[in-house]
Parts: C-alpha cells; structure tokens; sequence
C-alpha cells in the first residue's frame, strides 16, 4: 500500500508540473511544432475515443484526421495505450482552467466546479468516454487504470485541500468536514454524469451540483 502511495503522489505532481509547463509559455523552434503536433494528435484522438470508443476507436483513424500516416503517429506515441494516457492527460489540462487547485483560495476552486459540470454538459461524447473508461478502469490489468487511482486520489487530495481553506474562514456548513465534503462532491459530479447519459432531459448537471455545493458551504454560488 504504501509503494501505491509514493507512486500516486508522482503521478499528482506530474499532472501539476504538466499544467504548470502549459501555462508558462509556448517552447520555441522544433520543439513546438513537435508539441504543436502532439496537441493536434490528443485533441483528435479525444474526438475518435468520445465518438467510437477506446476499444474502437483506431490509431489509423486518429492518424488520419490530422494528416500524417499511422506510423508518423506512432513516432509521437508508440502504441494505444500510451495514446490513451496522454489523452487523459489532454482532458484533465483542458478541466483545470475551470477549477484553479494551484490557488490556495476555495472560494475561486470551489465555484469552478460548477463550471465545468456546465461544460461538461457540451460534450457528451467526452463525458460518456470518461464514465465508459472509469468503470472498465477498475480492473488492474486495464490500461487507464493506474491513471485514475492517481486521478481520484488527485483530485480528492486537491478538493480536500480547497473544502479546508474555507473551513479555516468560516464557510463551512455545521458538521460538514474537508475530507467528507470532497468525497462527496466528487461522487455527486460522477453520479450526475452517469445519470445525465441516460436521461440529458432530466437532469442539470451544473444546477444539482450548485445546490450540493451550497449544502455544505455558504458560497455564493
């Protein structure tokens, strides 16, 4: 257990460097068009996973849409799985300028959780990949799964850390603590995503978990 750990927490200091790395600047010469093309290659195989699957999704057809042979493609990731990590990675980058954890602040995090649940809400092919993953993912021998152990773990370390800081200040509801509250919050935005792909008419993913959010803090929502 402790290894799992020790690797877990690697893995949530990669994922900050790598959002650090993206909002530092752009990299210069060679070197962005390399990035430049990695980026093209994740954001159309996001595309291809959200609307075939992971499983269905092919390597050929992600190659395809941006222009370059399979083997080009590999050149830049070598084989599926690795593709499919870095994808996670894409998504996760394109989510964090929603809720900014490298703030200190919960009462910036916090709302911006309710933003993303309403952008999430524009693409269901991503959400409906992410819930499809997320629950094949439970087996080990998956290939996404030591990405969300880490994710969760991530996450959960993140929002316990915002949940925290509005403890300290007061905004708290009674009897709510940091680590509860970010358990919960993150079993509510995954709950309402599974039950919004089933009935999208229903269901408000960012208004349900605006009120969530107002139970347990007196945020201004």
């Amino acid at each position: 257990m402790r290894t799992r750990r020790m690797t877990s927490t690697r893995g949530c200091v990669t994922m900050a460097e790598k959002v650090t790395e993206h909002r530092v600047g752009k990299p210069r010469g060679s070197y962005a068009k390399t990035e430049e093309k990695r980026r093209s290659i994740l954001d159309a195989a996001l595309e291809v996973f959200a609307q075939s699957g992971y499983r269905s999704g092919s390597l050929r057809e992600v190659a395809e849409r941006v222009g370059m042979s399979e083997a080009g493609l590999l050149h830049h990731f070598p084989n599926k799985s690795a593709l499919l990590a870095a994808v996670l990675e894409r998504r996760d980058e394109q989510s964090y300028s929603f809720v900014p954890f490298d703030s200190d602040d919960g009462a910036l995090s916090i709302p911006g959780l309710v933003a993303l649940a309403a952008y999430n809400a524009s693409i269901p092919g991503v959400v409906e990949l992410y819930c499809t993953l997320s629950a094949e993912a439970t087996s080990p021998d998956h290939p996404a799964h030591d990405y969300f152990v880490r994710r969760y773990q991530w996450t959960h370390a993140n929002l316990t850390r915002s949940f925290q800081n509005l403890a300290d200040r007061g905004m708290l509801r009674p009897g709510v603590t940091p680590e509860r509250a970010a358990r919960s919050t993150v079993a509510m935005m995954d709950g309402l995503q599974v039950q919004w792909l089933l009935d999208r008419d229903s269901v408000d993913m960012a208004d349900d978990l605006r009120s969530h959010l107002a139970e347990l803090t007196t945020l201004e929502l």
